[in-house]
C-alpha cells in the first residue's frame, strides 16, 4: 500500500474540494464522526494526547494518519488503515467492537471519497468540540409555538391537542376511537389524578348526570381534591429519588426529617404552586431566606424544607467503614444525576470522566454544574447528614427552654441532696454489722473517690460489696427512701414536659463565607484535581450563543448565589429543555408513555418524540402561562385522545400497537402504591389521614418487608381507623427494605432516582397476589363489608363485590358463576369432618381475593 509524505502532502492540499457543494450521502460530521466520537475519540483525540499519534477528530487528521500512515486512502476502502482495523475487529479494542452497520457507514464514506459537509477548521482546542450537526439537534432548539392546525368537532378534535395529534393519525390513515363510556371514564380519570377508584355512589351519579360539562365539572371536582397532591407527588419524588433513609451502606441510617419534602411536595402541588417557583424553592430555597437562624417564620421553614430536593441522594457519610473522600463525592455525583435527568432530560454522569460519548457534553461542563453546588457540598469541610439538619426552635422557645431548665434543677437539687443523705444513712446502718474497730475505716474507703483510695482502701472495698450503695442499689437497703425517690424524679419529668420539642427540617445549606473551588478531576478521580472550573451551565444548551455564566459570588447574598442563579435560568425563556421535560413527565404520568419515552435522555441515545410539534405546543403553552400545572392537566384530561376507549381494531393493532400516536387509550396496569391504595379503598379499610413521619417498616417471620404497625384483624365491625392502611405515599422509603407487595409490582429501589417506571408481569406478582398476608387480610376485610352491608344475600353481596371492584354490577353469566363458585364451596367445607365453623363466609374471602387478583382490577381502560 502506498503511504508516502508526498500523498500526505497532497491529500492536504486537497482539503477544500472534500466539502462538496452537494450533500453527500454520507458525510464526516453527520455520519462518520458520531460513531468515532462514541467509540474511538477518547484514545484518539479526545483526552490528552491521541494514542499511536492518531488523532480522528477531523477529516485531515485522518488522512495525515498516526504512527502507521495515513488512516484512510479516499475512495478505496479495502485499501485504508481504519477500515481493515474496525472490520477486523482490532479497533476499538477490549471487545467493544462496532456494529456491522457502523462498519459499512465508514466503508461508503471511504467509498465515496470521505466528504466533508464544510471546511474545517484550521486548528481544534482540546478536548472534543460542538458541532453545527450537534448544536442542530431538536432537544436543544428554542422552544416554539407551532400554529395549531384548524379543525372541527366533526374531525374528532375537542382541544388544541387533539389537532396537533389528528395530522399524524391522519397520515397513517387512522383516527381517534369513539370516546369511552362514562363508567370507564370516571374510573379512569379519578384513578389518575387521585390514585384511587370513585365509590359506586359517585360512578352512578356521574353516569346520571347529563348535563354538557358534567366531565369538566368532574376534572374540577378531582383536582381540588387533597387527593390529588398524594397521587401526582408520586411522579415527582420518583424523579427525584425521595427515600426515608441515607443508603449507600448496609447501615441505610433513617433520615427522621425526610418525609417532611415529601410533604412539602404535595402541599406545592394541592395549591397548584406554579412549577417554576417550584423548582426554584428547591434549589436555592435557603437562598431566598430573610430571616435570621432561630426566627424562621412557616413560610420560610417552607422553603428550607423544600431544598430537601437536594439532599435525597444517597448519602453514607455518617457510616462507619466506608472511605470518606469516595463517598462524598458520590454524594455530589449522585445529586448531579438526579438534577440532570430530572429537569434536564440529559444523562451527564458519564462526563465525570471523560467527554460524553453521545451528546455534546465535554467534560468540563460537568464540573461547571458540580461549581454550582459545591459550597454547599463541600467535600474538603464536610458536614454528614445529622450536621445538616436545621433546629427550628425560636428564640422565645429557647427562653421557654432556659426557664424549665432552672425551675428542674430546683428540684434535681434537693432530689440529689436526699440521695446523699439516704445513702450515708444506709451506709451507717450497714457498718452497725461490722466489728466496732473496724467501721470507721471502712466508713473512709467506702466514701473516699475512687482514684483517691489506698491499697489498702481499695482491698476492704473488694472485700466488702454489701457495704458499696449507690443511687442505683439504694432500694434495695431503704425501699421506702427509693420510692420517695421515684416521686421527686415524676416532679421533674413533669417539669421538663413543659419544654418545647426540638424541631428539625433536613436541608441542603452553605457556610456563609466558605467557597471552595471545584477542578476538573483527572478521569473522574478526586486524587487528581487540574484546573480550576467556574460555575456554570450545559454549553449546548446555550440557544442565545452564550453559555450560562455564574458569578463564584452573588454580593447581595449571604450565600454565594449560585444554585439561585442555576435555578433561575433553568425557568427562564433562554433554557429550551427543561419546559420540554416536565410537559412531557406529565404526558407520560396520563398515558404512561411519554411524547418522549425516555423521559431522562432527551439526547443522542434517547428516543424522538413521536410529535413533535405537540411537545413544543405544550411546553410554549406551560411556560406562557404561568407553569401551571392544572391547567396542564385540564388540557389534557378533557382532550378528545384522552377520552377515547381502549378498543384495538385489526388497522390499529397494526399501524399503532402500543397506542404511541394515540389513536386509542393505551392500556395500563396500575402502579404499585396505585394498586395497593385500590385495595384498601375497595375493602373499606383507607385511613385518609396527612401527612405525617413516615410508616415504618420491618421484616415479618419469613423474611418479608412489611409495614411495622400491626393491623387489626379483620372482623364484622367496621374495622377502626389504623396506620397500617394509610395510602401507600406515607410507608417508609427504606433503600435496603422496600415494602415487598409494592416492590413486586415494580415500585422503584431508590439507589438513585427513577425516571420511569417498568410495568413488568413476572410470577411473583401472582405469588404475592395468592400468599401475601396483606392481600389474604384485605380479602377478608372485604368479605366482611359485604356481609356488613348486604347481609346473608348471596346475589346481593356478590352484586355489591363487582360494584365496588368494578364499579359495575355483574353480568348474568359472572352472577352465576359466583353463586354456583359459593355455594359449591359452602357445601364442601360443611362435608369435612369436623366441618368447617366459617364455612358459610370463608367462600367469600375466596372470591374477594379472585377479584383483587382480577386483571379487571390490575388495569385501568
Amino acid at each position: 500500500m502506498l503511504r508516502t509524505s508526498t500523498l500526505v502532502a497532497l491529500t492536504s492540499l486537497c482539503l477544500p474540494s472534500w466539502s462538496a457543494a452537494a450533500d453527500p450521502a454520507v458525510s464526516y460530521e453527520r455520519d462518520v464522526r458520531p460513531i468515532l466520537k462514541a467509540n474511538c475519540f477518547h484514545c484518539h483525540g479526545g483526552e490528552g494526547d491521541a494514542k499511536g499519534n492518531l488523532d480522528l477528530r477531523l477529516r485531515r487528521f485522518i488522512a495525515k494518519g498516526g504512527d502507521q500512515g495515513p488512516a484512510i486512502e479516499p475512495g478505496k476502502r479495502g485499501d485504508s488503515l481504519l477500515f481493515e482495523r474496525v472490520s477486523k475487529g482490532e479497533m476499538p479494542p477490549a471487545g467493544k467492537h462496532l456494529a456491522p452497520e457502523q462498519i459499512e457507514i465508514i466503508g461508503k464514506w471511504i467509498e465515496g471519497g470521505a466528504p466533508t459537509l464544510r471546511d474545517e477548521p484550521e486548528q481544534l482546542n482540546s478536548g472534543v468540540d460542538i458541532t453545527p450537526e450537534e448544536r442542530a439537534f431538536w432537544s436543544f432548539q428554542p422552544i416554539t409555538n407551532p400554529a395549531v392546525p384548524a379543525t372541527a368537532i366533526v374531525d374528532g378534535a375537542r382541544t388544541e391537542i387533539d389537532a396537533l395529534l389528528l395530522p399524524v393519525l391522519k397520515a397513517k390513515g387512522l383516527a381517534f376511537n369513539p370516546e369511552a363510556d362514562k363508567v370507564t371514564l370516571i374510573k379512569r380519570l379519578t384513578l389518575d389524578l387521585h390514585g384511587l377508584p370513585p365509590t359506586p355512589e359517585e360512578a352512578a351519579e356521574f353516569v346520571a348526570d347529563a348535563s354538557p360539562d358534567a366531565y369538566e365539572r368532574l376534572v374540577e371536582r378531582l383536582l381540588i381534591s387533597h387527593r390529588y397532591g398524594e397521587r401526582w407527588a408520586r411522579h415527582w419524588l420518583d424523579a427525584a429519588g425521595y427515600a426515608d433513609s441515607d443508603g449507600y451502606s448496609a447501615e441505610d441510617f433513617v433520615r427522621p426529617q425526610a418525609y417532611k419534602y415529601r410533604d412539602y411536595v404535595i402541599r406545592s402541588l394541592n395549591a397548584n404552586k406554579p412549577v417554576d417557583q417550584f423548582l426554584i424553592e428547591q434549589f436555592a430555597g435557603d437562598e431566598l431566606l430573610q430571616s435570621h437562624p432561630g426566627d424562621y417564620r412557616p413560610e420560610e421553614i417552607e422553603l428550607l424544607t423544600a431544598t430537601g430536593f437536594l439532599r435525597m441522594g444517597a448519602d453514607g457519610t455518617a457510616s462507619g467503614g466506608v472511605e470518606q473522600d469516595v463517598a462524598r463525592n458520590q454524594v455530589m455525583s449522585d445529586t448531579i444525576k438526579i438534577v440532570s435527568t430530572s429537569v434536564l432530560g440529559l444523562s451527564v454522569g458519564c462526563c465525570q470522566c471523560h467527554d460524553h460519548r453521545y451528546d455534546p457534553i465535554p467534560q468540563a461542563d460537568y464540573y461547571r454544574l458540580r461549581a454550582v453546588f459545591e459550597p454547599a457540598y463541600d467535600w474538603k469541610h464536610w458536614r454528614a447528614p445529622g450536621s445538616r439538619r436545621i433546629s427550628l426552635m425560636t428564640a422565645e422557645d429557647r427562653q421557654k427552654v432556659a426557664v424549665v431548665d432552672a425551675e428542674a434543677a430546683i428540684i434535681v437539687q434537693e432530689k440529689n441532696k436526699k440521695q446523699t443523705e439516704y445513702i450515708a444513712a444506709a451506709l451507717e446502718k450497714e457498718l452497725e454489722k461490722h466489728p466496732a474497730e473496724k467501721r470507721e475505716a471502712l466508713k473512709i474507703a467506702f466514701t473516699s473517690p475512687g482514684d483517691k483510695r489506698t491499697p489498702e482502701q481499695q482491698k476492704l472495698v473488694a472485700e466488702n460489696p454489701s457495704l458499696n450503695i449507690s443511687a442505683g442499689t439504694l432500694y434495695q437497703y431503704n425501699p421506702q427512701a427509693a420510692e420517695e425517690l421515684k416521686k421527686i424524679d415524676e416532679r421533674i419529668a413533669a417539669v421538663q414536659a413543659k419544654k418545647p420539642v426540638e424541631d428539625f427540617v433536613s436541608a441542603l445549606t452553605e457556610v456563609p463565607g466558605q467557597i471552595p473551588p471545584t477542578f476538573l478531576f483527572y478521569r473522574g478521580d478526586q486524587r487528581q484535581p487540574k484546573e480550576e472550573i467556574a460555575p456554570g451551565g450545559l454549553t449546548i444548551l446555550a440557544t442565545s450563543g452564550q453559555r450560562l455564566e455564574i458569578p463564584n459570588k452573588n454580593e447581595q447574598l449571604p450565600t454565594s448565589g449560585r444554585r439561585l442563579a442555576f435555578a433561575k435560568w433553568l425557568v427562564g425563556d433562554q433554557n429550551p429543555i427543561t419546559a420540554r421535560v416536565l410537559v412531557n413527565r406529565i404526558w407520560l404520568g396520563h398515558f404512561g408513555r411519554g411524547l418522549v419515552n425516555t423521559p431522562s435522555d432527551f439526547g443522542a441515545l434517547g428516543e424522538s418524540p413521536t410529535n413533535p410539534q405537540l411537545l413544543d405546543w405544550l411546553a410554549y403553552d406551560f411556560r406562557s402561562h404561568g407553569w401551571d400545572v392544572k391547567r396542564l392537566h385540564r388540557q389534557i384530561v378533557t382532550s378528545a385522545a384522552y377520552r377515547q376507549s381502549v378498543l384495538r381494531d385489526p388497522k390499529r393493532m397494526e399501524l399503532d400497537p402500543e397506542g404511541q400516536l394515540l389513536s386509542h387509550w393505551p392500556l395500563q396496569r396500575l402502579d404499585a402504591e396505585t394498586l395497593r391504595d385500590r385495595m384498601l379503598s375497595a375493602t373499606g379499610v383507607l385511613f385518609e389521614k396527612q401527612f405525617g413521619p413516615a410508616i415504618a417498616v420491618k421484616e415479618d417471620d419469613v423474611g418479608q418487608v412489611v409495614v411495622a404497625v400491626d393491623s387489626p384483624n379483620p372482623t364484622i365491625a367496621p374495622p377502626p381507623s389504623s396506620e397500617a392502611f394509610r395510602r401507600s405515599i406515607y410507608i417508609q422509603v427504606r433503600r435496603t427494605q422496600p415494602l415487598a407487595f409494592l416492590q413486586s409490582f415494580d415500585a422503584p429501589v431508590m439507589e438513585t432516582n427513577c425516571d420511569k417506571r417498568v410495568a413488568s408481569t413476572v410470577p411473583a406478582q401472582a405469588l404475592m397476589l395468592m400468599n401475601s398476608d396483606f392481600v389474604l387480610k384485605q380479602s377478608m376485610h372485604f368479605a366482611y363489608r359485604l356481609r356488613r352491608e348486604r347481609g346473608g344475600d348471596v346475589a346481593a353481596q356478590i352484586q355489591r363485590a363487582w360494584q365496588l371492584a368494578f364499579l359495575r354490577d355483574p353480568s348474568a353469566a359472572e352472577l352465576q358463576q359466583a353463586t354456583d363458585f359459593i355455594n359449591q364451596r359452602t357445601a364442601k367445607l360443611m362435608a369435612q369432618t369436623p366441618p368447617d365453623p366459617d364455612a358459610s363466609f370463608n367462600p367469600y374471602v375466596s372470591l374477594c381475593q379472585i377479584l383483587l387478583s382480577s386483571n379487571e382490577f390490575l388495569y385501568v381502560e
